[in-house]
């Protein structure tokens, strides 16, 4: 059960506690998304950011490191702006995976909080740790913080004035685990710790503005709804294409067993944007309610069988690109061929539940595909009947302009609608029908500035709000419906080879066209 400390949704000030505070994403994300947060006044007075990491290191040197990235990757850099919140940021030398260095950072954490006049009564500050480290690391540095009695959320409590009590939180980032197996062990160690409701598994899809949109729109719109089931749903596409390649990533993570686009995008991100397109409206749109339905939606996935595995899933890697004189994904530094790790991943999914009984859920991504596009496509059953086929016009499917929305989350954001109008004329050529988009582009139509999407999830986090964040029961499921995929020999073995600039390989449409349907690979002029 939650303690009231951690359900106020108040945003009280805390120290920060980022390990791996020398990587890649501390420097292109967490340190720039911070930064922005103070520069626009939402990270609260007081908060102090503490980086630890095994280089030696002063805090003025840590906070020399971080300013080109902070210039680089954040939204808009202003010099005074940086000064300012680099103030906050600190740095503590140690490696996190070793008990004895806790001992240090403890009184760290302490001196910080203290001097930032942040301590609470019990004598403990509000505490936000992030794992923005390499897998393995995660369940020795979540037993150490343990080990070092730095979680007292729960034990010192205060019954009466429940803000005089810290609490203590966690982010972890993905992989949760590299099977179920794994994502399991990882929940129990983090449960060790943390109580449930202090575990912020971080998705940063689910902090992309049209990604928390497709709940607005389904819930607060009353002409979706009644359509969004299996009567008038023919099926629903989430597809994740990106034009580059793996780069310098194949050794350090994506040529690994935690690696490949199976496990990289679908298990994580297209599921978790899946689940919003098909969960059942929460009682109450909050952390709770949100989860809940997800964890419902997972447990009624049609988990694949060996033998349906073929006609469900689909993997491929990406070919050499003569054009650009890069090679091939076997050939990319740092790669073993023969761990056949796919570039591409393809698979069909079904919930057995009274919404979506029947309706097939494709999800696709890949690297070095034809363009940049991250969106959900709904299609529509076509009319009932066809009664304009006297005039000569073809049904809807015949002229394959079924009606559909289409939901782009990147790297422009906007919805569309396909649908079928009367092509103006006269009666001399007949009655005649084409297909036309209804578009809304949500920067013009709202404005706002583009915010990166660590900078909301952090504060969430401090916030005690996991309404855009996995339960463990969510992230276990999705491992459930991945597990016959990922086991299956003979997929990897048939893993197929595809051209750069394409859409993947050939048996990624095949597996559509089996059923009578095809991905939605948008056109060049289709693109905002």
């Amino acid at each position: 059960m939650a303690t009231p400390a951690a359900t106020g949704n108040s945003v009280e000030p805390c120290v920060i506690v980022i390990f791996g505070a020398s990587g890649d994403l501390t420097h292109r994300k967490l340190i720039p998304s911070l930064y922005e947060l103070d520069r626009q006044g939402l990270l609260p007075a007081g908060t102090r950011v503490l980086g630890v990491s095994r280089t030696p290191m002063t805090d003025d040197q840590f906070r020399e490191k971080l300013a080109p990235s902070v210039r680089q990757f954040s939204a808009r850099y202003e010099t005074g702006a940086w000064r300012t919140f680099a103030q906050r940021v600190h740095y503590q030398p140690g490696d996190s995976a070793q008990g004895d260095s806790f001992g240090p950072l403890a009184r760290r954490v302490h001196d910080l909080a203290q001097g930032a006049g942040i301590l609470k009564p019990g004598g403990s500050p509000n505490m936000l740790f992030y794992l923005s480290v390499s897998p393995e690391l995660y369940e020795p540095i979540i037993g150490n913080i343990g080990a070092a009695g730095l979680v007292t959320e729960g034990r010192r409590w205060c019954s009466i004035n429940p803000h005089d009590s810290s609490w203590q939180r966690i982010i972890v980032e993905k992989p949760f685990g590299a099977d179920l197996a794994s994502a399991a062990s990882l929940n129990r160690a983090l449960g060790r710790v943390f109580e449930e409701e202090a575990i912020f598994r971080i998705d940063h899809y689910l902090g992309k503005e049209l990604v928390q949109n497709i709940a607005v729109m389904r819930f607060a719109n009353s002409i979706f709804e009644p359509l969004w089931n299996r009567n008038h749903v023919d099926s629903v596409q989430v597809t994740a294409a990106e034009t580059v390649g793996v780069g310098t990533r194949a050794a350090t993570y994506y040529d690994t067993p935690a690696g490949g686009a199976l496990r990289d995008m679908v298990q994580s991100h297209l599921l978790q944007v899946l689940a919003l397109v098909a969960i059942e409206p929460p009682g109450v749109f909050d952390a709770a309610g949100i989860m809940s339905e997800k964890i419902k939606l997972f447990n009624t996935a049609v988990i694949a069988s060996e033998g349906d595995v073929p006609r469900c899933a689909v993997f491929g890697r990406y070919g050499p690109d003569a054009a650009g004189g890069e090679p091939a994904y076997a050939g990319e530094k740092g790669v073993d061929p023969s761990r056949r790790t796919e570039t591409f991943a393809a698979i069909r999914v079904e919930f057995d539940n009274w919404r979506w009984a029947g309706v097939p859920f494709y999800l696709r991504s890949g690297k070095k595909l034809a363009t940049k596009l991250t969106e959900v496509v709904v299609t529509f059953r076509p009319a009932p009947t066809n009664m304009f086929r006297k005039l000569g016009v073809p049904s809807a499917a015949g002229r394959g302009s079924l009606n559909r929305i289409v939901i782009n989350i990147a790297p422009s954001e906007g919805i569309s609608l396909r649908m079928d109008g009367k092509v103006p004329g006269g009666a001399a050529g007949g009655l005649k029908i084409a297909s036309a988009k209804l578009d809304l582009d949500f920067s013009k139509a709202f404005g706002g500035e583009q915010i990166e999407a660590y900078g909301p999830l952090i504060l969430d986090a401090i916030k005690g709000d996991r309404s855009l964040y996995k339960h463990r029961d969510e992230v276990e499921g999705a491992w459930r419906i991945c597990e016959p995929f990922l086991r299956h020999a003979g997929l990897r073995e048939g893993i197929e080879t595809y051209s750069p600039g394409s859409w993947g390989p050939p048996g990624s449409d095949l597996m559509l066209a089996r059923e009578g349907r095809e991905w939605h690979n948008p056109r060049a002029d289709e693109l905002r």
